[in-house]
């Protein structure tokens, strides 16, 4: 299920200027930017409506552009991204913003559009893309959008079944009463840096009763979230660790959330996915890997999909380590199979195991199989301390999905010992190893499942 997604907000230009610093200008003490490249990108609601598009739902932008090329440039851009804006006109320039230095290293940000300008009527267009969304986002950016009274009267005319989430901006208005879900980042919220679990829940419960939502979930960066639903116990979401640019990851978040909440999770599933898409999201570069011309990669099944995964590869191989991946369809996961994933993950910096899906076992090992779903399966490979990613797929053989990963080594278990290994040559054309390691006798799920029903007539 993809619900449409309406996401209503301020519109910025992101421009990124980057090159290399080899020497200080001569008339002032400054570094001296040799431009390399050049890129643009929506920013702000449109940076969060881009990511909502590109996990492959449909997309309403609501949102308010001057009538200038900055304004221009980015409804072409979002529209090549596939997602519909509804413009309501700004009275002054579209706001930019842009950031110069060296990869991954800005020294300097300059901000075009002065103060926040009129923003026009609601149009009969915004009104339907706000009242026909299976779920709505305001990405407040402080610049009029979320204030203006039409709009706000239309979110608050919504039906509860018709979730929305607020990403609030500190320049911008409180939610409208009854929001679904708000997502303040610590600062937002007013927590303080290194605040215990006590305090932010305490903190989440007072602007739940502030704006009167109906959930608040704080998002803490490279701890998580905490979620607060009424007078329950808080909901405390870890973040799998992601070194990378952080910029937009608040944005990355809100629009998983929201996309989840438009496909009927509940708001525990929401948090729980928004922070794992905002960690895997981080680890791929952050908003500088997120630009249009990027189609977007399909999801498999299963909780860490593919996407997840090539985040995790990309970051690893951008630092210079080395990626090893491992395969099968671990149904009862034994003593065997977890020697055979701690010794590949000695092989490298980060392990990724490609798991056959449910299509996939029964098409390998008979009706019977799989004893556990994927989703179950990959949560349990997943849990183990040696296992960075899961990365789920329908093919028999994993030629697919390694294609797309490219790992440095593919791990197989010690029984193909003597034997061909069918992905040596599919590893070879990217400079890759197939290698066999050591793998514990009389360990078997078949095995296991024989024993079981065993003991089960007996």
């Amino acid at each position: 299920m993809t619900g449409r997604l309406t996401v209503a907000g301020d519109v910025l230009v992101d421009r990124d200027v980057v090159g290399g610093v080899r020497r200080v200008a001569p008339d002032a003490p400054v570094p001296v930017v040799d431009v390399a490249s050049r890129t643009t990108r929506p920013g702000g609601a449109g940076l969060a409506a881009l990511l909502a598009a590109a996990d492959g739902r449909p997309v309403t932008l609501v949102t308010a552009l001057g009538s200038d090329a900055a304004g221009a440039e980015v409804a072409a851009l979002l529209e090549d991204a596939g997602v519909d804006v509804v413009d309501l006109g700004l009275a002054g320039p579209t706001p930019e913003k842009v950031r110069a230095g060296t990869p991954g290293h800005p020294m300097l940000r300059l901000d075009y559009g002065g103060p926040p300008s009129p923003v026009g009527p609601l149009t009969p267009a915004a009104r339907r893309a706000l009242g026909g969304a299976a779920a709505v986002l305001v990405a407040d950016y402080g610049r009029g959008v979320a204030a203006h009274p039409e709009v706000r009267a239309a979110l608050a005319a919504l039906p509860a079944r018709r979730p929305v989430v607020w990403d609030p901006h500190p320049r911008g208005p409180a939610p409208v009463a009854g929001a679904r879900l708000a997502t303040p980042n610590r600062e937002e919220a007013g927590v303080p840096p290194g605040a215990g679990l006590a305090a932010v829940t305490a903190r989440a419960r007072a602007l739940a009763e502030q704006w009167s939502a109906v959930g608040v979930a704080v998002t803490l960066g490279s701890r998580g979230a905490v979620l607060v639903e009424g007078d329950g116990p808080p909901l405390a979401v870890p973040a799998r660790p992601a070194a990378g640019d952080p910029c937009g990851a608040g944005d990355r978040f809100a629009s998983r959330a929201a996309g989840l909440l438009a496909d009927g999770a509940l708001p525990s599933e929401a948090v729980t996915g928004a922070v794992a898409a905002a960690a895997a999201f981080v680890a791929s570069g952050g908003a500088g890997g997120a630009l249009p011309s990027d189609p977007p990669a399909p999801r498999a099944g299963g909780d860490g999909g593919v996407v997840d995964a090539l985040a995790l590869v990309d970051g690893v191989r951008a630092a210079g380590g080395t990626v090893v991946a491992a395969g099968g369809c671990f149904d009862l996961l034994h003593a065997g199979h977890v020697g055979l994933l701690e010794a590949a993950r000695r092989l490298g910096d980060c392990l990724v195991v490609c798991l056959n899906s449910d299509d996939s076992v029964r098409r390998l090992k008979g009706p019977g199989r799989p004893v556990q779903s994927a989703a179950d399966r990959a949560r349990v490979v997943l849990a183990l301390g040696c296992v960075d990613a899961v990365a789920v797929f329908d093919e028999d053989t994993p030629e697919a999905v390694l294609a797309r990963l490219r790992p440095h080594v593919f791990a197989k278990g010690g029984d193909y010992a003597g034997g061909r290994l069918p992905e040596a040559a599919l590893l070879a054309g990217w400079g890759g190893q197939a290698a066999v390691l050591p793998y514990l006798e009389g360990r078997s799920t078949t095995r296991l499942i024989e024993e079981a029903n065993a003991h089960a007539r007996g």
